[in-house]
């Protein structure tokens, strides 16, 4: 976990926070033009984006496709190891177990989350995965940045793809 931090500081990173999730919002967008959840999902270290995704369970027929895995993925090739330290995932939906798990493997010391997930939601809302003391590794997490915005896209998504319930008279 990171020492107290002065109140410049911590604008700052709220700042910055904002600005990536703001990015993972537009991978969301995107991956809505692939017939996909749209969730985004990114790896920075402080200011530069490492790597980003969008989910793509439906395009590749993988049911672990989901946008952190591939962003934590993409970013270990792009730094060329697999010890993401020193970096923080922004993603718009709250992670699940097996994201969670990917992000104690990967050693990311921090992550950032739009929307809580209360059916599968493993950092905050059913499991605590990712600051489980118990584990080898543990993350800073925060939540609810730009969640409203990040829970109306899930939302306006589903609604689209689900017909309307007919009302019988």
């Amino acid at each position: 976990m990171r020492a107290e931090q002065s109140p410049a500081d911590r604008f700052a990173d709220e700042e910055r926070d904002e600005r990536m999730m703001r990015r993972a919002l537009e991978l969301a967008q995107q991956a809505i033009d692939f017939g996909e959840v749209p969730v985004g999902a990114l790896v920075a270290r402080g200011e530069s984006i490492v790597a980003q995704a969008f989910n793509l369970r439906e395009t590749l027929h993988d049911a672990t496709a989901h946008a952190e895995r591939i962003a934590i993925t993409l970013a270990g090739r792009s730094l060329g190891s697999w010890r993401l330290e020193g970096c923080t995932l922004y993603v718009t939906l709250e992670p699940c177990p097996m994201c969670a798990g990917a992000i104690v493997a990967s050693r990311i010391p921090r992550v950032v989350y739009g929307a809580a997930d209360p059916k599968a939601g493993a950092c905050d809302s059913l499991f605590q995965l990712a600051t489980d003391p118990r584990l080898n590794h543990r993350a800073e997490v925060r939540g609810g940045v730009l969640a409203r915005e990040c829970g109306e896209i899930l939302t306006r998504f589903f609604q689209q793809r689900r017909p309307s319930p007919r009302i019988s008279e």
